[in-house]
């Protein structure tokens, strides 16, 4: 297929220069609610911003070209800030439109829109505005299109949002990608999405990290999805799994010939907005390799320990990701 261009920060991108690409991270996210502690924590643009320049230029000389900033609408997704660290990089950063699930998320705007109007009619304006327009009066373009779903369900809720996403997808060409909660709800996300009319090929379902069931990957790879393991080095919080367990599913499914539907990346988030986090000692070693440079640092190391080749790492890391926008 032919190359495409890609809504980065900074302005279209062809797919062909997407480079070694991680898929699913967070320069800055606030769950919903920080913005009335600002009072006690303000926002600091400035210390976020050196943040994410002294973090992305540590990943450029890793060999990192380009970013996904999965930040859902309702997370505190700041468009300025991204265009100004890639401005200063030279990495490739791409925003997402969407939103987040409806127990984590703010979702009484459209929950109370919909006694009155066709809040999918709506949530699909807002969703094909953001990536072919701009978002608010930025100019910037999302070029990913970000969904959630609970632990276990999918909500009528979080359902309005998948069948808009789907609706945008279909018109715009752009990639959706997912949360799943716990690990749960991937194959449900990559059906209700592909009936929706979303294309296969250009659905990434998220944080399959989380479950080591190799038949629950398998399931999702079955629909044509691509099962994002994006939460490498995440141990232990938010029901995520040691990543020793980790590691020999996800070299079984590479084994079976599934790295053409892999995706390898981390959630991390640089700067979380409100008050700073107090992670218990115990926590901080468990948790001292999630950073977005453990891909270069540990995981590929481990994979090639392990008898995975150069190609196929370049296939997840490079290929996978040009493809996914590509819809190729």
């Amino acid at each position: 297929m032919e190359t495409k261009m890609v809504n980065t920060v900074t302005g279209a991108v062809s797919t062909a220069d997407l480079g070694t690409t991680l898929m699913h991270e967070h320069i800055f996210f606030g769950q919903p609610g920080w913005e009335g502690d600002q009072s006690i924590a303000p926002f600091d643009k400035k210390s976020i911003v050196n943040a994410g320049i002294e973090t992305l230029n540590g990943l450029k000389d890793l060999g990192l070209n380009t970013y996904v900033d999965a930040t859902p609408n309702d997370g505190g997704r700041s468009p300025e800030i991204y265009r100004e660290i890639s401005e200063n990089t030279g990495v490739n950063i791409i925003c997402s439109t969407g939103y987040f699930n409806e127990e984590n998320g703010m979702s009484f705007y459209w929950k109370f829109r919909s006694m009155l109007a066709d809040v999918v009619a709506e949530m699909t304006e807002l969703f094909v505005h953001e990536i072919t327009v701009g978002i608010r009066d930025t100019g910037i373009k999302a070029g990913v299109i970000k969904v959630a779903s609970g632990k276990n369900h999918i909500s009528d809720y979080e359902k309005m949002v998948f069948q808009a996403a789907a609706r945008a997808q279909k018109e715009t060409g752009v990639p959706i990608i997912t949360h799943t909660e716990e690990g749960t709800m991937g194959v449900e996300q990559a059906k209700f999405l592909i009936e929706a009319g979303a294309a296969p090929n250009q659905i990434q379902i998220g944080h399959m990290s989380d479950n080591v069931d190799i038949n629950y990957q398998l399931d999702v790879i079955k629909q044509g999805a691509y099962v994002s393991w994006d939460r490498m080095g995440l141990q232990m919080l938010m029901g995520c799994p040691m990543d020793e367990v980790r590691y020999p599913v996800l070299l079984d499914l590479i084994k079976r010939g599934h790295g053409d539907q892999l995706m390898i990346s981390h959630d991390f988030i640089i700067s979380f907005a409100g008050r700073p986090l107090d992670i218990p000692e115990d926590f901080q070693s468990v948790i001292a390799s999630w950073h977005p440079s453990n891909l270069f640092q540990t995981v590929i190391p481990n994979l090639k320990k392990h008898g995975v080749t150069d190609e196929q790492i370049d296939t997840i890391v490079r290929d996978n990701p040009r493809r996914i926008f590509e819809g190729s």
